[in-house]
């Protein structure tokens, strides 16, 4: 339980009774990501949407239905034994976002896991944790079981991979790609772009993400780019793309040049995708006329859709990409600093991180 920033502490907590319409997931493992780090840091605002203190940290949860209501059994189509995924968002039930199954878009936002307060029953609302309890408005989705647990963790990034390298940028087979930034969600957009069947593939990184960019290699990219410092970013990208790119996705975090990167590499018509949150930092050197003349589609993407989540999965399930080599650390849910503690530093090479109950 993440009781103040940089302090988390174990704690039990009673099962609750369930009703008809509610289940119980024993927890095999919850990936983590650079918002779990924010979170830990105590770095996110405090609003109607994130309650971090006191709360159960974990948002990307996939588990076995321990126990469930007859009425969540038949809505959701799973039975006690299944493992399933599950989506981090859930809605009021009682809107048109919900009705459209857009729970990330709910204005009353039933809530998102890992970052509703103790305080609100049962408390079992996250993912470090071995039970996660299930809100009757959450959607799951059945998971292969025979995919290892920190492997099938992955279906929320590559979702977002999805979504941001293929479906917001409509990718073409005539498109050329550049993905910047090699992380966990850098490293899925490659995906997202080779199964749009982009004409090329590039991502960039930093020297000590070397074995991300052999990674991406492997999942399909064409090229790869090493940013030193004091380098031309833009034109080493122009002559591997010959002359730019038609799609640019930007998922590096507090690294406000990338957005300047991302105009100038872009040609006539390319499509912009903004994912790397910047904090409170300008951007110097942009021409806005560049947007103008290039007629640049640029749009800011924060979530994944539900519509990424089923097709997610089936790639994960394909094994046409060897995810387990995204996979690189699993701890138990003691370890939970010592595991936001790799992720944030890359230690050991660490590309994907979860909390694997047991490990």
């Amino acid at each position: 339980m993440l009781i103040e920033p940089n302090k988390i502490v174990q704690q039990n907590i009673p099962l609750p009774v369930l009703g008809a319409d509610d289940a119980l997931l024993r927890v095999e493992a919850c990936g983590l990501c650079g918002t779990d780090i924010e979170q830990y840091r105590g770095e996110m605002p405090v609003s109607e949407r994130h309650t971090p203190f006191p709360s159960i940290p974990g948002h990307e949860p996939v588990g076995v239905i321990a126990d469930i209501g007859k009425d969540a059994a038949r809505r959701w189509g799973v039975e006690p034994g299944d493992r399933v995924a599950v989506r981090p968002f859930f809605g009021c039930g009682k809107c048109e976002a919900c009705a459209a199954w857009q729970p990330e878009r709910c204005p009353g936002r039933g809530g998102t896991y890992g970052f509703i307060g103790v305080d609100r029953a049962p408390g079992l609302w996250g993912g470090y944790a071995d039970m996660l309890y299930l809100d009757r408005l959450s959607v799951v989705r059945k998971i292969d079981p025979t995919l290892p647990a920190g492997v099938a963790a992955l279906y929320n990034p590559l979702a977002s991979g999805m979504s941001w390298a293929k479906t917001v940028p409509e990718t073409g087979p005539n498109d050329r790609v550049v993905i910047l930034g090699a992380g966990v969600r850098g490293l899925c957009c490659v995906i997202g772009a080779k199964e749009a069947g982009a004409k090329q593939v590039v991502v960039t990184g930093l020297a000590k993400d070397a074995h991300k960019l052999e990674l991406a290699r492997r999942f399909g990219a064409d090229d790869t780019l090493i940013v030193e410092p004091g380098m031309d970013v833009s034109e080493a990208l122009r002559d591997i793309t010959g002359g730019g790119a038609e799609v640019i996705i930007d998922t590096t975090p507090n690294a406000p040049d990338s957005m300047r990167h991302a105009i100038e590499i872009a040609v006539r018509g390319s499509r912009i995708v903004m994912v790397g949150l910047k904090g409170p930092r300008a951007v110097d050197g942009i021409m806005p006329d560049d947007i103008v003349h290039k007629e640049i589609v640029m749009r800011g993407v924060l979530s994944t859709p539900f519509s990424e989540f089923a097709p997610a999965i089936s790639v994960l399930e394909s094994r046409r990409y060897h995810l387990e080599d995204m996979h690189t650390h699993s701890f138990d849910v003691a370890d939970a600093e010592k595991a936001l503690r790799t992720l944030e530093d890359s230690e050991d090479g660490a590309i994907h991180v979860a909390i694997v109950p047991g490990a």
